[in-house]
């Protein structure tokens, strides 16, 4: 904690007084040492740029609350929050509208920036916006490059919104169902669940790149199979004189 703070230029007593006010997520336990990280230090640098732009603490709050993704975990669980760091490693952006115009060059307009508002993918602060995470801005802008429309990449992002929410109840369900009933204690129940971060995302990382190659494959037999098809009539024997 001393280190953090120090590295944020900021008092151990202040950083204790935002984390009372859960402005700032738990550390990383291991035994009775806790971890700060790369997103601590960033998530107080923002503290300190929106208080510095005459923001109210309880106003932060509510904006850090928006740009959470996902359900909280411990919710799904019935275990206390402040047991569990987010599983989310997503870094929020800011950008004044001309660097969003730089980003989706010819695709901001009213309809899109209506639905990247609906599906949580901005937000407005003030005379900015912040898109919730850095590699979903990386991925659209790509997208976009690569001759897609924005509004085929966010209509997209919503269903692949869908389809993550229903992977998370499952995951969330054999851990209530399977585990936790297991454990005797809450410390042991919160390291189980801690370890299977990366085995819920190896699985789904797995499964997807094996099901992009069947897609693909299938994609691939069929287009070449549709060019033979499509490809010209042998030429017919000439018929032979009687």
């Amino acid at each position: 904690m001393a280190d953090l703070a120090r590295e944020a230029g900021i008092t151990v007593r202040t950083l204790r007084f935002y984390r009372e006010r859960k402005l700032l997520p738990p550390p990383r336990r291991e035994g009775r040492i806790a971890w700060y990280d790369e997103h601590h230090l960033a998530r107080l640098r923002t503290i300190a740029a929106l208080l510095e732009r005459g923001h109210t603490l309880g106003g932060i709050a509510e904006l850090l609350t928006a740009f959470e993704t996902g359900r909280d975990v411990g919710e799904l669980l019935g275990l206390p929050s402040p047991l569990l760091t987010p599983w989310s490693e997503e870094t929020p952006v800011r950008l004044t509208p001309e660097e969003l115009a730089d980003h989706f060059s010819g695709e901001i307009t009213p309809e899109n920036l209506t639905a990247s508002l609906a599906l949580g993918y901005l937000a407005v602060d003030g005379d900015e916006f912040v898109h919730i995470s850095r590699r979903l801005l990386d991925a659209s802008t790509n997208l976009i490059a690569q001759g897609i429309p924005l509004a085929a990449v966010l209509e997209a992002g919503g269903r692949v919104r869908a389809h993550a929410d229903a992977l998370a109840d499952l995951f969330t369900t054999l851990i209530r169902s399977h585990l936790v009933p297991t454990l005797q204690d809450l410390p042991r129940a919160t390291e189980a669940v801690e370890n299977l971060r990366p085995l819920a995302k190896g699985v789904v990382e797995a499964e997807l790149s094996m099901a992009m190659d069947r897609r693909i494959r299938t994609e691939l037999e069929s287009l070449l199979g549709g060019d033979r098809n499509t490809g010209p009539e042998p030429a017919q024997r000439p018929e032979r004189a009687e």
